[in-house]
């Protein structure tokens, strides 16, 4: 079950996602392609509406050109 705090690192964990993937300039389509993640799928996690896998989280660093935990470093309010 996720919790109201599991929800909001889901949150921060998404917008975070979302400014890293337009810095490098990628659209949800283009990063769909260069990590095999439908860009529905991308949008929830960027969303904050889904929990993803570990394998996932390696999938979007690997798209991304980052190392893993740019993904999860991110303030919490």
């Amino acid at each position: 079950m996720i919790t109201p705090a599991d929800k909001k690192v889901l949150k921060k964990f998404g917008e975070n996602l979302r400014k890293l993937r337009k810095e490098k300039g990628l659209s949800l389509r283009e990063m769909s392609y260069a990590c095999s993640i439908d860009n529905s799928k991308i949008a929830k996690i960027e969303k904050g509406i889904i929990n993803i896998t570990f394998t996932t989280l390696l999938q979007l660093a690997s798209a991304l050109e980052a190392h893993p935990s740019a993904l999860l470093d991110y303030e919490l309010e």
